[in-house]
């Protein structure tokens, strides 16, 4: 007898293939039987024609803190992911060594948006390397699946310390060390090595991320780890390196890369420039190099407030003062000079800034005085229309009197839906960039998946259904080398989802304070979603979260290795 069958169902199963009415049966967590005999089970679902597809992947979470204190890494089961990786830039909290904790939350706490009061109560320290914290994981048991990068600036931050973001160049035995503790988690089941260059990726007081500073030949060294374990994926948060660097990265590490970066975004200002990224990835899977783009199937958020204004340290004006105090802040905002020269590189940016003086793409998220509250959710742009007076000097003029309390939620990138669609459906994309634990402060991405079955499915009808779910869950899942999943198919763990394609998508935001000491995020609910199941368990049923002891996700790390390049073998 089956563990569970969900009778008459549509079934989409991921590949692509075209749905079926069908009934499917579950046995110890796998897929055992898909058809229409009548299947015996101690429980039975009747699906009523809605539609069971693979649970969603999410590829780029940043959970690793989130997980130690809540199993279920909501919102994502809630909003259809089955399995969530995480690590993502680098940005680990493994390795840990206790003096060096607090640096590294208050480094996470800028760099993700996260609530930095919430890490100092939530995190449990209950590891110090890697291997203890995925024996940690499997000792939780979260809801979703798990696998995590090993990252760049974690393992530079617990070998070369203070150095880790002041010094360019590691010694050589420093060098030797991190690549140490990147082949050790390979070879203990991390998913690949993860950093970053991006211009905007700044921490505790605007100083650089670690992986920031470093050369790419270093990159390059940590990278190799890879080649010589023969298993992972690199995830680089790029910046303006370009698709050609990536590729030798992937020609000499027999790797595949995937890059997240602006520069590939769509943007109304350029609108072929993210298009040409994507060209130059496809040319380079056709010499047999896997370089891929992290594509969001939204507009890429950004929450700030000028005290920590890393969406504008891309720009020269903010280049001296990236790590300033408040009041020196204060005294620039003031300075009509600054202010000059900041509208003078927002007239010409260099390649990779995030921020090209699109004011109408920055919403003001959050006032700290109440007489200001008639600002709130309403735009920069037509602020300063209304009042006639100039954007940039109405944002820093509020900011002034909000002692830089003002929270902002900027836009800037993927705006656009018709350009959107072409990179979206571009065969080097991969739909990824949630940041799903990260930037909860402000906004909730983690319901992309709903977006892109809502939105680009049903509403625009960019894709099919069976299409929209493929990019969703199998073409992830074996670019990824993920084993048995993202796929309703025999012998395929039963991460499933079950919805109707009718009505599905994603609410409004709203903000809980539910954090660890109160503090408070943001979430959104899902729309027609009616049940999720991990490894063959239903984690949520369409409303709330069902209770488990202990969750019956899996920690992944075994991969697939041969999935080495643009082409499958």
């Amino acid at each position: 007898m089956h563990d569970l069958v969900i009778r008459g169902a549509n079934v989409v199963d991921g590949l692509g293939n075209p749905a079926q009415r069908a009934d499917v049966a579950v046995k110890d967590g796998r897929i055992a039987a898909i058809g229409t005999a009548r299947l015996e089970a101690a429980k039975t679902i009747d699906a009523g024609g809605l539609t069971l597809a693979p649970g969603i992947i999410d590829l780029h979470t940043h959970y690793d803190a989130q997980v130690t204190w809540d199993q279920t890494c909501s919102p994502s089961p809630a909003l259809g992911v089955t399995t969530c990786i995480m690590g993502n830039c680098g940005f680990g909290i493994v390795p840990s060594p206790p003096a060096l904790r607090e640096t590294i939350i208050r480094n996470l706490a800028v760099v993700e948006g996260m609530d930095l009061e919430s890490l100092r109560q939530g995190i449990n320290w209950e590891f110090e390397d890697f291997a203890g914290y995925l024996a940690a994981l499997r000792r939780r048991g979260s809801y979703p699946n798990l696998a995590t990068f090993i990252g760049h600036s974690a393992v530079r931050t617990a070998v070369m310390g203070d150095g880790a973001w002041q010094r360019k160049v590691p010694s050589d035995a420093e060098l030797a060390e991190m690549k140490r503790l990147v082949k050790q988690a390979l070879q203990l089941g991390a998913i690949g090595f993860a950093s970053s260059h991006s211009l905007n990726h700044s921490g505790q007081g605007g100083i650089p991320m670690p992986s920031t500073i470093a050369d790419l030949s270093e990159v390059e060294h940590l990278a190799m780890a890879m080649r010589e374990v023969g298993t992972g994926v690199l995830q680089f948060s790029s910046g303006a390196t370009t698709v050609e660097a990536m590729e030798e990265l992937a020609r000499k590490t027999g790797r595949a890369m995937f890059m997240a970066t602006g520069v590939a975004m769509y943007n109304e200002a350029d609108p072929e420039r993210g298009i040409g990224v994507f060209e130059r990835c496809r040319q380079a899977h056709a010499r047999g190099n896997g370089v891929y783009v992290q594509i969001p199937c939204q507009p890429l958020s950004f929450d700030f407030t000028l005290a920590n204004a890393y969406p504008f340290f891309s720009h020269e004006a903010f280049a001296p003062y990236k790590a300033a105090d408040e009041a020196t802040l204060k005294r620039l905002y003031a300075d009509p000079s600054f202010r000059a020269k900041f509208r003078d590189n927002l007239q010409a940016p260099r390649l990779g800034t995030i921020f090209k003086g699109n004011f109408e793409q920055v919403v003001i998220a959050a006032v700290a005085l109440e007489k200001n509250q008639p600002m709130q959710n309403r735009s920069v742009a037509e602020l300063a229309k209304q009042k006639g007076v100039d954007p940039l000097d109405l944002m820093f003029e509020l900011s002034l009197e909000e002692n830089l309390e003002t929270a902002f939620l900027g836009k800037f990138l993927n705006v656009g839906d018709d350009g959107v669609a072409r990179l979206l459906k571009h065969e080097a994309g991969v739909i990824a960039l949630s940041d799903a634990g990260a930037h909860t402060i402000y906004f909730c991405d983690a319901g992309f998946g709903l977006t892109m079955l809502g939105k680009w499915v049903r509403e625009r009808r960019d894709f099919t259904l069976e299409e929209g779910v493929r990019r969703l869950t199998s073409h992830l899942a074996d670019l990824y080398g993920i084993k048995d999943r993202g796929r309703v198919a025999p012998g395929a763990f039963a991460d499933l989802m079950l919805f109707d394609p009718a009505t599905v998508g994603i609410g409004d935001a709203y903000r809980v304070p539910d954090l660890p000491g109160g503090g408070k995020r943001t979430l959104r609910k899902a729309k027609g979603l009616h049940g999720v199941f991990v490894n063959g368990v239903m984690v949520h049923d369409g409303q709330d979260y069902l209770a488990h002891a202990k969750g019956p996700g899996m920690v992944l790390d075994s991969f697939n290795p041969s999935r080495v390049s643009g082409r499958n073998r």
